[in-house]
């Protein structure tokens, strides 16, 4: 099987639909816990619509990334190259994205958290869910919200002990994904969790 054949389409119209997944993905972050829809997606392979849109517009040449092994085909590979430009990389620390599957994260990547001084130079993770909603209520809190927002994505204890693991400024900027949804959640926002009852 040639690459040709691999590829897939991207964006109809690049620089418009770019703009409009960039809008909708800063709104993500600046707005943590508000679902943003990407409407008319591109998707690919294994990839959700809105992890491809996503991938489409956030990354390129200078943006290594790492991709979660069910994820890492032959065919995402391709169309990466071919509409990116982005080095995939084998190292997840040396990733400026990484691309993740929940339903597969047992155990999760090492990814560069940046540092005190440049926080910026930290990873920012893509991880597709299932569902939006569905698993344990967490309380959010934090700048981009009023108050508190509660949400129920359907995440494991492992995420949230490996997104504890490092102390503000340093941390990972993570987009959640499910079909065409996507879900912000920055370094910089607080997640109060309610322990389970035991029966």
């Amino acid at each position: 099987m040639t690459t040709a054949s691999l590829l897939v389409p991207g964006f109809s119209e690049p620089v418009h639909e770019a703009q409009q997944v960039f809008r909708r993905a800063l709104t993500a972050l600046s707005e943590p816990g508000t679902i943003q829809q990407i409407a008319d997606a591109p998707s690919v392979g294994g990839l959700a619509p809105a992890t491809y849109a996503l991938s489409l517009c956030l990354l390129d040449s200078d943006t290594p990334v790492w991709l979660s092994p069910s994820l890492d085909t032959p065919e995402l590979r391709a169309n990466l190259a071919f509409h990116c430009g982005c080095p995939v990389v084998s190292d997840s620390q040396q990733a400026g994205f990484a691309l993740l599957d929940a339903a597969e994260a047992a155990d999760f990547p090492e990814l560069n958290p940046g540092t005190d001084r440049d926080p910026d130079l930290s990873c920012t993770v893509l991880m597709q869910l299932n569902d939006l909603d569905g698993g344990q209520a967490a309380t959010w809190q934090g700048p981009g919200i009023l108050g508190n927002r509660v949400m129920h994505l359907p995440l494991t204890e492992a995420f949230w002990a490996w997104r504890g693991a490092h102390a503000f400024p340093r941390g990972l900027d993570v987009f959640f994904t499910a079909g065409d949804s996507l879900v912000g959640l920055p370094r910089s926002t607080r997640v109060l969790r309610m322990m389970q009852e035991e029966n």
